[in-house]
């Protein structure tokens, strides 16, 4: 795959986030396609929208499994004449489901562009927008951007890192520490990492951590992100040296907003993962192999890791950078967040 491959898929992300058209081609066909979020009436009027595609997690939600399309991936439903944005948007965000519980009955859409639907939906994901999309009438009408089901793989692929600056940068837990900026030519998301203390032969503590504005800033109670950045720097700071790999990948990866919307299925009884399937999302949507690129760039080939998370040992591990040690985040739950733990535990593999 080229980088002009690539750079396509980034078009039509940055199409879809400002709520235009968009065509996507698969070997077995092409959609032309508006995504649910940010779509208005005078938009769908123009757009001239027939059906609705849905991931397959969302339509299991609306309990359309039972119809042989959902089987093997996205679901496409017909879309009533002459209806309102709201009802599709309530059709395709789950945190909607108490306030408007009553849909359907649905009328499934004969999809033969598979690959093309597939590969929207995982460009909803990458793009964090909900994995909906109207489905135009008429494929051929003009657009504001097209791929292929081969270029969003080749923007997935495209992921490396490049090292853009640093400087020095006084922190509360060591006035001896630098900040060094990375950039993804693919995307253009910025990373940041913080080398704690000075250097030397020995083997660095590493932290991987997740952006989580929420956690991170605000001092949510409902994750335990803000203490396991602050025990991280700590530990750090008590050791030889170490580097704290500031990742932007908020949300596990599945964006702010959407982690805005998982916050309120929690509130309506569902755990973290169940959450994330309900919006459409992968439980776990972020990219370690980020990590292990900032990692490689700072010439740092083995390192004593602090997580609980075996991912993120086996993830390093896959990209050549060697865990010599895995140091334990032990700290206290409180009653917001002991459900949250107890799920990271129980459903996604943390431990101890």
């Amino acid at each position: 795959m080229s980088i002009g491959d690539a750079k396509a898929a980034a078009r039509v992300i940055d199409a879809m986030r400002r709520g235009w058209p968009v065509r996507i081609e698969g070997v077995d066909g092409a959609l032309r396609l508006l995504n649910v979020e940010g779509a208005g009436a005078g938009d769908l009027l123009a757009f001239g929208a027939h059906g609705l595609l849905l991931s397959a997690e969302r339509a299991a939600t609306l309990k359309l499994t039972n119809q042989a399309a959902a089987a093997s991936g996205p679901v496409a439903i017909i879309l009533p004449a002459g209806d309102a944005p709201a009802h599709a948007r309530a059709i395709a965000d789950p945190t909607l489901d108490m306030a408007q519980p009553m849909k359907g009955p649905f009328q499934s859409m004969a999809l033969t562009a598979r690959a093309a639907a597939s590969a929207a939906v995982d460009l909803a994901r990458i793009g964090h927008r909900l994995p909906a999309w109207y489905i135009a009438a008429d494929g051929d009408a003009p657009v504001d951007a097209c791929a292929t089901a081969q270029d969003i793989a080749a923007f997935v692929a495209a992921d490396t890192l490049q090292l853009v600056t640093r400087a020095r940068l006084p922190v509360s837990v060591a006035d001896r520490a630098e900040i060094i900026g990375f950039r993804s030519p693919a995307d253009g998301q910025d990373h940041v990492a913080l080398v704690v203390g000075q250097p030397d032969d020995s083997v660095p503590v590493v932290r991987l951590h997740s952006e989580c504005l929420t956690g991170d800033i605000f001092g949510s109670l409902k994750c335990d992100c803000g203490p396991q950045l602050g025990a991280a720097l700590r530990t750090m700071a008590d050791a030889s040296w170490g580097v704290l790999l500031y990742l932007r990948q908020e949300g596990r990866g599945i964006g702010l907003i959407n982690k805005m919307r998982a916050y309120m299925l929690q509130d309506q009884g569902f755990d973290t993962v169940d959450a994330n399937l309900r919006l459409g999302f992968p439980v776990e949507a972020r990219d370690f192999a980020i990590a292990a690129q900032m990692l490689h760039l700072l010439h740092i080939a083995a390192v004593r890791l602090l997580t609980n998370n075996p991912e993120k040992v086996a993830a390093l591990a896959a990209e050549g950078v060697a865990v010599v040690e895995r140091l334990p985040l032990a700290l206290p739950t409180n009653p917001h967040n002991a459900r949250y733990l107890a799920t990271k535990r129980d459903r996604t593999g943390h431990q101890l």
